[in-house]
């Protein structure tokens, strides 16, 4: 048994660990509007913003591979030997990037490279998120897993968070033109550095299964596949989570630039404003989860978006005023909220522990592939489509699939496999 303060030392370098990843596959979404000319001709900025997101999305179709092996790994190999091996690759997905040529100077092998690193760094995130998931569900005591669980959102957010803080370094100190030039790879040179830093930290990590637990079929489909009521679950709630937090956070950012006519930087400052409160949310309603269920929390997350998203969202289109881009982003933000302080934590608790790295990293990525993946591309498209306000509608359709799905569940804390 571990004590008080090994649990908090593994607890922390977990999340480290996942506070890095997230940084590195955060900054690609950050800093697209400053290199999506370098890698495509020239044309409008809708254009190239679509070019850049299709890479995007590309990112996210390949992480149920990710998820799939990874989540093989963590169940047969340990959780933290998983967690170590997808930061490193996540760090050399960020390095390719920083160092690529533009197109302009090797024409159409610039654009095939950058997708290569993005497919890196997509493999790598379908793996983090339930190895993570998982570590820190294990190695939380009982009655305080939601705490611990909602540590996995925390640093999530916060890898995010830290994205736009050196973007926004980056645009006080040097300015638009130099970030365009070459100034955007900075930022993925942090995060290369970051990852490989992660190597000094592992000892801090304790393993939370047992040496035999390859046995018996640990890791396989065949095994994940005698629960599929779980699958399913963990797939409609991912769903509608994934396809509302790629919309509010990263595609929010283009969407107060290319919509509400907002400056880059402020709409950077008004995303970071928002994201700072949603970090500081989700500690607060992951305790709260232990009083009131993880449920409860699904419910209010998918019914308030089913409700809210289409309002949000058109309230933000027409927004003038960078403090009420800011209110209104973390409006929607609380109300993901119940859904993210909880996401981690609630598929750990569905699965065995024989399958449940698998479970949760190949469920969510299937589903945050599909729908959160492709959330910019496809509001983008209906922008260019001239249909821009079916967005809202989409996200809405979709949240009301996850809410009945939450309707239906039984409470994970109480019917879960966590002892």
């Amino acid at each position: 048994m571990l004590d008080r303060g090994a649990r908090r030392r593994a607890a922390f370098a977990g999340s480290i660990g996942n506070l890095i990843e997230w940084y590195d596959f955060s900054t690609y979404a950050y800093t697209a509007l400053y290199f999506a000319a370098s890698f495509f001709p020239a044309g409008d900025r809708t254009a190239q913003l679509l070019n850049v997101a299709a890479i995007y999305a590309a990112g996210f179709l390949i992480r149920p591979i990710g998820g799939w092996y990874f989540g093989r790994f963590a169940d047969t190999r340990g959780r933290r030997a998983a967690m170590v091996v997808s930061v490193m690759l996540m760090g050399l997905g960020s390095l390719l990037v920083a160092i690529l040529p533009s197109y302009a100077t090797i024409g159409a092998a610039a654009p095939a490279l950058l997708l290569i690193a993005r497919l890196m760094q997509g493999f790598s995130s379908g793996g983090q998120y339930g190895a993570a998931a998982t570590y820190l569900s294990e190695i939380a005591p009982p009655g305080r897993r939601g705490l611990f669980g909602s540590l996995q959102f925390v640093t999530l957010i916060g890898g995010q968070l830290a994205a736009l803080l050196v973007l926004w370094l980056l645009q006080t100190s040097l300015g638009e033109p130099a970030i365009r030039a070459w100034a955007w790879r900075i930022p993925f040179l942090i995060g290369a550095a970051l990852a490989f830093s992660l190597l000094l930290m592992r000892g801090m990590m304790h393993e939370t299964i047992a040496s035999d637990e390859d046995s018996g079929g640990a890791g396989t489909l065949r095994r994940l596949m005698e629960h599929p009521r779980a699958l399913f679950t963990v797939m409609a709630l991912s769903a509608g989570g994934g396809l509302c937090y790629y919309a509010f956070t990263s595609y929010l950012q283009k969407y107060l630039v290319n919509t509400a006519g907002f400056s880059v930087r402020d709409s950077s400052s008004a995303v970071i404003g928002a994201t700072i409160g949603f970090l500081l949310l989700q500690p607060v309603i992951g305790t709260l989860s232990d009083r009131i269920g993880r449920r409860t929390c699904l419910l209010i997350f998918s019914g308030g978006m089913t409700i809210g998203a289409v309002p949000l969202l058109s309230a933000l289109g027409h927004v003038g005023s960078v403090g009420g881009a800011g209110l209104l982003a973390f409006a929607a933000l609380g109300i993901l909220s119940f859904y993210t302080s909880v996401s981690g934590l609630f598929k750990a608790e569905l699965f065995p522990a024989q399958v449940r790295a698998l479970g949760v990293g190949l469920a969510h990525a299937v589903a945050t592939a599909i729908f959160g993946g492709t959330a910019e591309y496809v509001a983008l498209a209906l922008k260019q489509a001239g249909h821009e306000g079916w967005f809202g509608w989409y996200v809405a359709a979709v949240c009301a699939v996850s809410f009945v799905t939450a309707l239906t569940m039984r409470e994970p804390r109480r019917y879960g496999h966590l002892a």
